[in-house]
Parts: structure tokens; sequence; C-alpha cells
């Protein structure tokens, strides 16, 4: 009954996901499922299938399992969309899970033009990242800057098919009956792309042999069949070959492809979110030259540093990506700028929760647990009060960032499920110190 439940939390209808989580919540209350005490371990970086997530987790889905595996903290983050905002935030909340939202799209940045950053062979294209967002209904100019990020990907996502398809010939998608099928929201993602590539190709070849035929013959690998019809190899194959630069449907990003680094920057202070860069593993010319990248960043308004430990690292493993890592990590502490950490969950095989308690992360966990509470205090205090990470209250009560860190990352270490109302009402004229006393600090 159970595995039922926590399958229909995946439902494309959201009453049936929200009717499954309230049945699994009494097995909690009953006694019927015990949840474990909150750990030390975090995932602040997870697609939900508001964008792509390979598992097919809901916004809601993902907050179950984060509280039945312990997470500290647990955030979303989908791209172009703030679809799964509410639904993620109310989940956490009713199941007593810190939680917070983020964004990810891809910029430009001008100062990088001619250097690739962390978009694989796309010279002054960044991924890029809000965090700590609390309300999905925008108006105004951000409504318009939100339709917008959403509008240029579908556009972009169309345009692309039809080229693949013209180079694929035999097995061609639909937009509307083979892709936008895949999504609840409208927002399908390049990987949707190629998990409709593969399904119609199976539909349409119909045995291995002739799928290992073809794909060989389209991607220019030898395909076997273990990775038929729709494996992680199989699916990164198609990407990379008809997707990326120089397959079949890849086209030079132009300068209205993605909006630039200070636009998206001033789309999310203007919500009242953080500015987040995102780091891959150090072996770009642009990451190469990260000092340089970080103050460019940080001018644009960053305050903080997204990393993806998973594939920075192979276990006993000491290498270059390793000390990469480390190299990052000291310079974002050096520069007092939080981390925010997680698996992504948009590509299969990839890990619910990061394998903190190896040699190669166990002396990082601190920076990335304060990282972590640091955006979950901002979020409540956002969301209750207006007086967040970068508010003017903010402003106004700390002389440097590593006070406003510290009382950030105490907020979220200490505040409990049951007390985050308690900010609903609080002033400009309250003091960290009168905050810290209302949660017993």
């Amino acid at each position: 009954m159970t595995k039922q439940l926590e399958q229909k939390l995946d439902s494309f209808n959201a009453a049936e996901r929200k009717k499954a989580l309230q049945a699994l919540l009494l097995k909690v209350t009953t006694g019927e499922i015990a949840l474990p005490l909150p750990s030390t371990a975090v995932n602040l970086h997870c697609h939900t299938f508001f964008s792509y997530n390979s598992y097919g987790y809901s916004p809601s889905k993902f907050a179950w399992l984060a509280r039945k595996q312990g997470l500290a903290v647990a955030g979303i983050v989908d791209f172009d969309v703030l679809d799964g905002l509410d639904e993620f935030l109310d989940a956490a909340k009713t199941i007593g899970l810190k939680s917070t939202v983020g964004i990810e799209t891809r910029v430009f940045i001008p100062e990088f033009a001619d250097k690739v950053i962390n978009s694989p062979g796309e010279p002054g294209i960044s991924y890029h990242m809000g965090m700590g967002f609390t309300n999905s209904k925008l108006t105004g100019s951000q409504r318009d800057f939100l339709a917008r990020l959403r509008q240029t990907a579908q556009q972009r996502n169309r345009d692309l098919t039809q080229r693949v398809n013209k180079f694929l010939k035999s097995v061609e998608l639909d937009y509307e009956k083979d892709v936008l099928t895949l999504t609840p929201s409208d927002n399908p993602t390049e990987r949707h792309i190629c998990l409709a590539y593969a399904r119609k190709a199976k539909q349409i070849l119909g045995d291995d042999a002739a799928l290992g035929k073809f794909w060989s013959e389209k991607i220019g690998t030898n395909i076997i069949p273990i990775n038929l019809p729709e494996s992680r190899e199989l699916l990164n194959a198609i990407r990379a070959k008809t997707l990326k630069q120089g397959g079949a449907g890849y086209v030079k990003p132009d300068t209205g492809s993605f909006p630039k680094l200070d636009e998206m920057n001033q789309f999310i202070l203007a919500v009242g979110a953080i500015p987040v860069m995102t780091w891959l593993d150090g072996t770009s010319d642009g990451e190469q030259d990260i000092e340089r990248l970080l103050d460019v960043e940080m001018k644009s308004g960053v305050v903080a540093i997204n990393l993806i430990p998973d594939r920075n690292f192979t276990p006993g493993v000491k290498n270059q990506k390793l000390a990469n890592l480390y190299r990052i990590v000291e310079l974002a502490e050096s520069r007092n700028l939080p981390i925010v950490v997680g698996t992504e969950m948009n590509s299969p095989g990839q890990k619910f929760v990061d394998s903190f308690k190896t040699a190669e992360l166990k002396p990082l966990v601190p920076v990335f647990l304060k990282g972590a509470y640091i955006i979950y205090a901002h979020s409540v205090l956002q969301q209750t009060c207006g007086l967040g990470y970068l508010s003017n209250w903010a402003k106004k009560n700390f002389l440097t960032v590593a006070a406003k860190n510290e009382f950030f990352e105490k907020i979220g270490r200490l505040l409990k499920m049951a007390q985050q109302d308690i900010f609903i009402g609080l002033t400009e004229n309250i003091t960290p110190n009168e905050i810290l006393q209302k949660i017993g600090a």
C-alpha cells in the first residue's frame, strides 16, 4: 500500500498527488511509517518533473523521499519555471522538512564571450541559478520575464526538434504528441526530447537489432543491445550527438538565445531570491580563470555558489577534479559565499543524495550544511516577513557578510519546523538578537 501511494505521488494529476501525500502522512501519525531524525545530508538541487527528473519525481515525491531519508534540508530547482514551488513548500511544511526552491537557466556573460564556462562548446554561456524563491505568483515585469524564459526555451526546443527530425528522417517527433505529453505543465527540456526520440524509435523500428543499427548509424556510436531502448548511455549519446555542439540539431546561440547575466540577476533580486553562480569542475577555460569569473559574477549580484559534488570526485582517487573541488570551496569560503550542493537527478543514474561519508567529501560537509541552513533561513524569513538574506533589513543590521552568514546559519540550524510561522508580522524594527530569542537561541 505504501509503495502504491508513493507511486501516486508522481501522478500528473495534482489532486491525486496531494491525496497520496495525505494518506502517507496518516501512516506516519498512526506509527505505520517511522520517519528518521534529520541527518547532516542535504540536496538543494533536485529537478522535478516540471523540468526533467530522470525518475519522474514530482515536487511532492521528492519532498516525501527527502523526509523519509532524513535530509537536513532539501530543495528543488527546475529549468526556467517556478511551477513546482507551491506544491513543494506546502508538502515540505506538511511533513516537517526544511526546504527551499530555486530556478535554473542559461545566461550569457559578455565578459567571457570568448571562453567556454560550464555549458560545453558554448563560449560565454553559463548555467545560472536563483535560490530561495518564495512566491510563484509574480506580477508585472517579473511575471513577464519569467514567461519569456519559458517561451524562449520552448521555441528553442521546437526549432531544435525540427532540425533533428530532418536528420533522423524515419524517426520524427510530433512535438505536441510526443514531447509535451512527457511533462505536466508543457515545459519539456532537451532531455525530454532525447527520451521522446528513444521511445519513438522503439515504436517505429521495434526489435533491438533494428534499433541498434539505426542509432549506431545516426549517432556514430556502437549501440549494444543492453543500452536499448532508453538507457542512460543511449540518451546521453543522443543528446551529445544531435542536440549539442556539432550535432544535427545544434545552432550556435545568438544574443537573444539566453538572458544576460545582469538581466537574470535583476529578476532574481526583484522577487526576493538569491543569485547563485554554478560551477562545473574547474577544467574549462572560463572556470580556470576562476578569480576573474567570481569577480564578474559577484559584481552582477551573485552571493552564493552551486556545486554538484558527485561529478567532481572518484572515491579513493586524488586527481585534478578533486583538487579543483577543494579549490572552489576554499575560494567560496574566503569570499563568504554560501555553497549550495545537490545531485540534480536529471540524468539516469544520478544519486538521490551525495556520498557525504566518503573520505573526499566528509571534510566538506560542514561547509555544505552551512550553505543549506543559510538558504533555508532566508527562505523562511523572506516568505514570512520579508527579512531575507538580501533584504534592506539585512543590509542595515549586518556590518559584514560573515556576520550575516553566521546569523542565517544559526536560524536555519536551530529553527524547528513548528516555529516557522513565528516570524509572521515581524517588521524591520526587530534586531537579529530579538529574532534569535524568538526561537530560543
